[in-house]
């Protein structure tokens, strides 16, 4: 089938050969895929992966699957077949995945020499958001949504409500994301909060605060277009560039009801000076969140900027499927705003675009670009890039070296301007 793949660091490509994904399991089904977005943790996996991809000439710890696999993993589509023991969907259904791949998610590949493996302590205690094998369907498990179809098990779908069209269905996953750091703080409704970074996440953070009845939500953002649709979300908006790191935070401070700083905070940056700017733009006793995900390196930190005013710093990793009923339930009952959820999506391309006309604009264009979302059957109206630009960097598609591909992208870029 057609699909857009990974085959390594640097190397995403179109296919029409991917393997067709067929039923193993009894409780299994296959999405014929109509929305698929495209997440940072795709473009990390292109620039410095793999991440949860596995090496190239190894195997998925999980399932033994190898490369290449089809990437995305924010899917929405419809159910074209179901396995003789699924029990709560039927053909025709819209649907949306979660899409971890966990421990006991291993009976789904009997061939595997770990299909017997015990499981991990935190699968044993049900935390399976935080499986030491943690992996997805779409980045490294198996092959996902940017494929013409998907086959998961039932237990990783849900029901998607009539009244939510499936593109914007394909934001649950990430919405699930910003719901998970709202429950892991202990959210407190009528409390304050600063979110920072306005990218998908942040973006997706206010409409789960505004669920969750947060009374006054802040936005530190650099980038005006991102500053500008957390406005129209209801969001207040800082451009953290007007001032210099340590006064940015004094002024963050002092714009907090009440003056003396928030009661959470979210960094959705994933930056040194977001992180330290996440705790010490805190209010007495308040919590910094961590949604961001960060590469292995280490950070200057001063841990008297929690002691001092006991606060406290926790992370906040993926979801559970309560994140994603909260989130459809908050959708049907309008306490997210499907119109403003829709915002969020900048762009609509084809598969065969997604390379040249979503991943490498993502990553080149990010004062412009939020979220694109790939359509592998063409549901709805798509953007397309001008002919003469695509003559110029179609030949670069296969391109492995990552810095070449990046400066040739720039510089078709210019020619065409």
């Amino acid at each position: 089938m057609r699909a857009l793949a990974y085959f390594g660091k640097g190397d995403i490509r179109f296919t029409n050969h991917l393997e067709e994904p067929r039923i193993v399991a009894p409780d299994e089904l296959v999405l014929d895929i109509a929305w698929c977005g495209i997440c940072g943790t795709d473009l990390h996996e292109y620039t410095d992966g793999p991440i949860f991809f596995p090496e190239d000439g190894h195997t998925n710890e999980i399932s033994h699957n190898p490369l290449p696999q089809a990437m995305g993993h924010e899917m929405a589509g419809t159910v074209l077949k179901v396995g003789p023991g699924v029990t709560q969907f039927k053909v025709g259904d819209k649907v949306v995945v979660e899409p971890t791949g966990t421990c006991r998610d291993r009976y789904r590949w009997p061939d595997s020499p770990n299909v017997d493996k015990e499981w991990c302590a935190a699968c044993k205690r049900g935390l399976y958001n935080i499986c030491s094998y943690l992996g997805l369907s779409g980045a490294g498990v198996q092959s996902g949504g940017f494929a013409e179809r998907v086959v998961i098990n039932e237990s990783h779908c849900y029901k998607v409500p009539e009244s939510v069209p499936l593109d914007v269905a394909a934001l649950i996953q990430p919405l699930a994301v910003c719901w998970h750091a709202i429950s892991v703080c202990d959210f407190k409704a009528g409390s304050t909060a600063l979110i920072i970074g306005a990218g998908p996440i942040g973006l997706g953070t206010i409409l789960a605060l505004n669920a969750a009845g947060c009374s006054d939500i802040a936005v530190s953002e650099p980038a005006k277009v991102r500053r500008e649709l957390a406005e129209k979300m209801g969001a207040r908006v800082f451009d953290p560039t007007v001032h210099a790191a340590k006064d940015s935070i004094e002024y963050l401070r002092s714009v907090a009801p009440g003056g003396d700083g928030y009661d959470y905070t979210f960094d959705c940056s994933g930056l040194e000076v977001t992180l330290n700017a996440s705790i010490q733009c805190l209010t007495f006793r308040g919590t910094a969140v961590n949604l961001a995900m960060w590469g292995h390196h280490k950070i200057q930190f001063s841990p008297m900027d929690i002691t001092l005013h006991e606060r406290k710093y926790t992370g906040s990793m993926c979801y559970t499927h309560h994140d994603f009923e909260a989130v459809i339930q908050a959708m049907e009952e309008r306490r997210i705003d499907v119109a403003k959820a829709r915002h969020m999506i900048t762009g609509r391309v084809s598969l065969e675009d997604g390379l040249n006309g979503a991943i490498m604009k993502l990553i080149n264009e990010k004062q412009s670009t939020i979220k694109i979302i790939l359509t592998p059957n063409n549901h709805g109206e798509l953007e397309r890039e001008p002919d003469n630009e695509k003559e110029d960097i179609s030949e670069l598609s296969n391109c492995k070296d990552q810095e070449r591909l990046k400066e040739s992208m720039n510089e078709a870029k210019l020619r065409h301007t």
